[in-house]
């Protein structure tokens, strides 16, 4: 006996539904009736137990009858002239049958296959069978060719599917890898709800119907509500099995799949296989929301649609993966020269589109470079990214990792998974913990799935209601924490990505280390220069005062001891010899004082600055008084580290300037603390690292023109006898004293309208 019998005429419970025989059920839909002919004696070996209400003979009377006998000797020398020809393949034939009176034509559909020759009856439906039109037929074909992008494809499909048979909705099922899958294109009723978009799980169609889908095309149930009619008898005598009915257009279905159609409403439906190098890529299924008996030549015209969809299919899916790629492409480029314009060139990895996040199909993404993240689409929280980067720090050794379920390489990554449960990391190697990271979503979170309405199934009497809604849920247990998978023009283009950027760092350091290098000699060179002139101008001032020295001596001896042997214009001459000496001499000891200020260290001693300008102060007052200067000091002024010395210094040239450079009646002078906003020209006198003080005055003020110029040593911009004359060097070793300190010296004036120093010191000498 044959082993499963049990099962064919047991209920499907759910302990046996993944095991249903569904190529062997030893039963018919009863819209038409079946005979199966014995290919050795060509006599009947089967027939459904239906007979008597289309042929008027009971099926146990037709067991063994020739095929003269059953179909009359018309009939019987049309199908005997195809017999040689016949394979699984479906032929058709109408013709009137030896039927019982006032029954309408048969269409009778014949195919070979398990050793039988199988004569499968429909009536022919109330419109007819449809007169095939070409010119429709064509336009539709031509659209299915010129279909620029796959979605068009698969739309265009279905738009014609339902104009041939139409159904209340037709739509296309794609299968993902995991084998569930999704409704990608859908032609309706207006009415209807849509379910385009939707998804199923993989368990909706069980893996014994997937390979009957390869095997035979086509699936047609013109009402869900049948009675099936029992084959007889239902297990060949010499077999010990039922018939094998994979090709049978009659084929009783499983009624597991029956209750689900009804649960979701559908009356009738029709399925066509969609193959694709030999794997079932999808299904186009037809649903009316009342029995519909479609005649056989639209629903062979449907498969026909179904096979040009397939032949076509590979090239269509080659032409998407193209366009993505070209995206890819295109995007990079773009990306590429944007990272090139930037000085930073993180920076053009995500200030202007395209971003990162633009070149893939992805939720977020995260740049973490240099201790910061910058983020863009929806991603973890910053914090979880750290630790994301932490873990591929230390698990990681490629430069490149990437998955569709981080949690099951890191079971922390449950926290994230409803935006990160896909992963996509390349290293920057710049610093540890230094990656660009691409995120895809947990799929379960951007689908949206069939059946969530329906009612869970349940187990009456031991029999199996199914919906939909409980093989969702188990398709939830085991696609949980995952995400789309990437996909390997996906991993190519980051790969990419990571050599750019490698190649731009590169490029990068080595020119900061030639511009360091550069820097680094030159800077060697100017404190050599700077120490060499230094040295250079001790000594020489040094050297130059004692015969400077003699030389006015000398010229003195002359005046006091031979003025009498001299004449007035000799006395002239001695004299200037002597006030020239003098002034050498006053320029000599302003060089030795600018070189020592170079030379010499700070002492830096935290001091009341108040204090040492009031000790300035004191040593001018008899000079104030004698020019009517008056001086005022504004604001507190505060105690930090400085070196004293050089502060009285700076202070004594300062005012020393304020009342020479002044031809007013009464001089005014003040001195005081800057508010936060003024800064120096280089930026300095920042709040928090600098303070900043001034010197104003009521004089003859600087043309703008001149306000470097003053600075340099021994530049007068008047002659040596106006203003009290000078050397011309104090504000050099001013400014020198203030920049060894860190800080800055410039000035604010306008010719007759006063002059205004400022000067920057450090806090944190």
């Amino acid at each position: 006996m044959y082993s499963d019998e049990s099962l064919i005429n047991a209920p499907v419970t759910l302990t046996n539904c993944d095991r249903e025989p569904i190529h062997i059920p030893g039963l018919v839909q009863p819209h038409g009736f079946l005979l199966c002919f014995d290919e050795q004696t060509q006599r009947v070996a089967h027939a459904s137990a239906n007979t008597q209400s289309f042929l008027g003979k009971e099926a146990q009377e037709l067991i063994g009858a020739s095929l003269e006998e059953v179909l009359g000797p018309p009939t019987a020398a049309a199908v005997a002239q195809r017999w040689a020809s016949l394979t699984e393949n479906n032929k058709l034939l109408i013709t009137p049958l030896a039927a019982a009176p006032g029954h309408p034509l048969y269409q009778l559909i014949m195919h070979r296959s398990d050793g039988l020759l199988w004569l499968e009856c429909e009536p022919v439906p109330h419109e007819g069978t449809h007169a095939l039109d070409l010119p429709s037929l064509n336009a539709a074909l031509g659209q299915l060719l010129s279909a620029t992008s796959l979605q068009d494809f698969c739309q265009f499909t279905v738009d014609q599917i339902r104009e041939i048979s139409g159904y209340d909705r037709v739509l296309m099922y794609r299968f993902a890898a995991d084998a569930s899958g999704e409704v990608v294109a859908e032609a309706k009723r207006d009415d209807l709800e849509p379910f385009f978009g939707l998804h199923y799980p993989a368990t909706d169609i069980p893996q014994q119907a997937r390979a009957m889908y390869l095997k035979s095309w086509l699936r047609f149930i013109p009402d869900v509500d049948y009675v099936p009619v029992p084959l007889v008898p239902a297990v060949h005598p010499a077999k010990q099995r039922p018939p094998d009915m994979t090709y049978s257009v009659l084929r009783s279905v499983s009624p597991i799949h029956l209750q689900y159609l009804r649960n979701m409403g559908v009356a009738g439906t029709l399925t066509v296989s969609l193959i694709l190098d030999g794997q079932l890529w999808g299904l186009i299924t037809c649903h009316h929301l009342t029995p519909r008996l479609l005649s056989y030549e639209l629903r062979e015209l449907c498969v026909f649609i179904g096979k040009t969809f397939s032949a076509l299919l590979k090239t269509k899916l080659q032409q998407e993966d193209y366009a993505y790629q070209l995206h890819i492409r295109e995007t990079q480029v773009r990306l590429f020269e944007q990272v090139a314009r930037h000085s930073n060139f993180m920076d053009g990895l995500y200030q202007r589109k395209p971003t990162v996040l633009d070149v893939f199909d992805c939720g977020g993404v995260a740049i973490c470079f240099e201790g910061n993240i910058v983020t863009l689409g929806t991603t973890p929280s910053k914090p979880q990214i750290q630790e994301l980067t932490n873990w591929l720090r230390t698990n990681v050794a490629d430069n490149l990792f990437y998955t569709d379920s981080y949690v099951r390489h890191n079971p922390a990554g449950i926290a994230i998974r409803g935006v990160a449960s896909g992963i996509l990391a390349i290293s920057l190697a710049q610093e540890p913990g230094d990656y660009l990271i691409w995120f895809r979503p947990e799929l379960i979170q951007t689908v949206t799935w069939a059946g969530r309405e329906q009612k869970v199934e349940s187990v009456e009497n031991g029999v199996l209601h199914l919906s939909p809604r409980k093989s969702f849920e188990a398709w939830k247990q085991t696609v949980d924490s995952t995400s789309a998978p990437w996909r390997p023009m996906e991993l190519e283009a980051a790969e990419e990505i990571r050599l750019h950027l490698s190649d731009v760092r590169l490029k990068i350091y080595n020119e900061l280390q030639a511009r360091a290098a550069s820097l680094s000699r030159l800077n060697s060179e100017l404190e050599r220069s700077n120490d060499e002139l230094d040295s250079f101008a001790y000594v020489a001032s040094h050297d130059l005062k004692e015969p400077l020295r003699g030389i006015h001596n000398y010229s003195i001896f002359l005046l006091e001891d031979y003025a009498d042997k001299l004449d007035a214009d000799g006395t002239q001459k001695l004299q200037t010899l002597v006030r020239l000496s003098q002034r050498m001499e006053a320029l000599i000891e302003s060089l030795l004082q600018l070189s020592r200020v170079g030379r010499q260290e700070l002492v830096v001693t935290e001091a009341p600055l108040r204090e040492v300008l009031d000790e300035v102060l004191e040593i001018l007052q008899p000079r104030f008084e004698q020019l009517n200067v008056h001086v005022t000091v504004h604001d507190t002024l505060p105690t930090f580290r400085f070196d004293q010395v050089r502060m009285r210094e700076v202070f004594n040239n300062l005012l020393t300037n304020a009342l020479k450079y002044n031809d007013k009646p009464v001089r005014l002078v003040t001195v005081g603390m800057a508010p936060p906003t003024v800064r120096g020209p280089r930026g300095t006198g920042d709040p928090a690292s600098y303070y900043v003080f001034y010197v104003q005055d009521n004089g003859i003020g600087i043309d703008p023109r001149h306000h470097e110029a003053v600075f340099k040593i021994f530049k007068r911009l008047h002659a040596q006898d106006k203003y009290g004359g000078g050397t011309g060097a104090g504000l050099s070793i001013a400014r020198k004293m203030v920049e060894r300190h860190d800080g800055e010296l410039w000035l604010e004036s306008q010719p007759g309208a006063g002059t205004t120093f400022f000067f920057s010191l450090s806090k944190y000498l």
